[in-house]
């Protein structure tokens, strides 16, 4: 009993935890199909670690248990690998800083951490432009887009190497409505590097690469705590956009 207890309780600390991270997805972003599967996942790991001992005997489900949980962790890895692995060229026209959420009119951590990469861009490349692309959600006073820029030029980037992209809600949106003012503002094409956390560059490659892009990347850091929560968040978001046909 007691050595199932060593078991239970972290798998019970663990839904809690994956249950309120669906949870606060829910409530700052789009309520989809990812994340209810996010609830799901959570309130099937404390059920899980509730129904233990009497689920001990059942020797097929441990193992399908384990069999999945060994499957999220190495898709999880997988998704952190990737996005670490960055090729951008800095020779690209211009680059795409995906959008993660505002809090009034102040920009999260982790949209900041994907701006402040867009700056060490620049700072390389002043020639590219910069589209900032998200519109205005829940708890959002202003456009994703305006908070973005606002920062950026705060931090010396010129007002006239920033495009603002204040319509998309979602990351496939992100991509198609960037390309309405790239292809006014470079009619012969363009080349794009898309800036985006870790954890999402492979779904954001993907998903450029469905709608006909080309596309080289940085992945902007996390903070470290933060990264097993993200890397499962994503692997849901991934397997969502499969069923959706958008990677």
């Amino acid at each position: 009993m007691k050595r199932l207890l060593f078991i239970r309780i972290p798998l019970i600390l663990l839904g809690a935890r994956v249950l309120y991270n669906g949870v606060h997805v829910a409530r700052t972003a789009n309520f989809n199909l990812g994340t209810m599967l996010l609830l799901g996942l959570g309130a099937a790991f404390i059920g899980y670690g509730l129904l233990l001992s009497r689920l001990r005997k059942w020797t097929w489900l441990h193992v399908t248990a384990g069999v999945c949980c060994l499957l999220l962790v190495g898709s999880a890895g997988a998704l952190e690998v990737y996005g670490t692995r960055d090729n951008a060229t800095y020779r690209e026209d211009a680059v795409l800083v995906l959008g993660c959420g505002i809090d009034g009119e102040r920009v999260t951590g982790s949209l900041a951490r994907r701006l402040d990469a867009a700056i060490a861009y620049h700072a390389q490349n002043p020639d590219a432009v910069i589209v900032v692309s998200g519109g205005q959600g829940a708890q959002e006073s202003i456009t994703e887009a305006e908070a973005a820029a606002r920062y950026l030029t705060e931090r010396g980037v010129p007002a006239d190497k920033i495009i603002k992209e204040e319509q998309a809600t979602s990351t496939v949106e992100n991509f198609k409505y960037t390309a309405v003012p790239l292809n006014e503002r470079f009619p012969d094409g363009y080349s794009l590097a898309v800036i985006t956390s870790r954890f999402h560059v492979f779904r954001a490659v993907r998903i450029a690469k469905k709608q006909g892009l080309t596309v080289t990347h940085v992945g902007a850091p996390v903070v470290r705590y933060t990264v097993p929560m993200n890397d499962l968040r994503e692997v849901v978001a991934v397997l969502n956009e499969v069923r959706r046909g958008t990677i």
